[in-house]
């Protein structure tokens, strides 16, 4: 296989992870050592998401190919690409709790759901709850309906019984 057919292999494979992806969050990561690159690494790891460095020439030929519109003025310098292709939030959640941490990690913006966002949006959809935690809140919401009218009922039979015990 020559050097052509090994970019255009490359850039299919990116296309593909750019269309099958919830989020896709673009970094500068100059400036970190080994050592944070590989912690980085495995905290995405451990959150479901791939963070690959990708050459921004390949990275724009997929785009075009995946017919993702955008994400081209983030394809400057060095660039790492976290893509999350369960949680959309869970990519901004991570790179933004470790630029916080790490100075050097730029978060340059990136594709969520289809939409072209800045990196003060995937600020933004960082600080949202995790999948999870808006579950676990929903299921909060959903439960009090029935709470309340279990203690409502319970009060009526306490009622009831009190007459019937004097």
């Amino acid at each position: 296989m020559g050097v052509r057919e090994e970019k255009e292999q490359l850039v299919a494979e990116i296309a593909d992870r750019l269309s099958r992806s919830k989020a896709t969050i673009i970094t500068d990561y100059r400036g970190l050592n080994v050592a944070e690159v590989t912690e980085l690494r495995k905290q995405l790891r451990e959150a479901g998401v791939e963070y690959r460095v990708l050459k921004n020439t390949l990275t724009r030929r997929a785009a075009a190919q995946a017919q993702v519109a955008g994400i081209e003025e983030y394809l400057t310098g060095p660039s790492a690409i976290a893509f999350g292709f369960e949680d959309p939030v869970a990519p901004a959640k991570v790179l933004f709790d470790f630029a916080k941490k790490h100075k050097a990690l730029e978060l340059k913006g990136g594709v969520v759901e289809g939409r072209v966002v800045s990196a003060k949006e995937v600020e933004a959809l960082a600080n949202l709850p995790s999948r999870e935690g808006l579950l676990s809140m929903l299921l909060s919401v959903l439960q009090a309906p029935v709470r309340n009218f279990a203690y409502a009922v319970k009060q009526v039979a306490e009622k009831q019984e009190a007459p019937a015990a004097e």
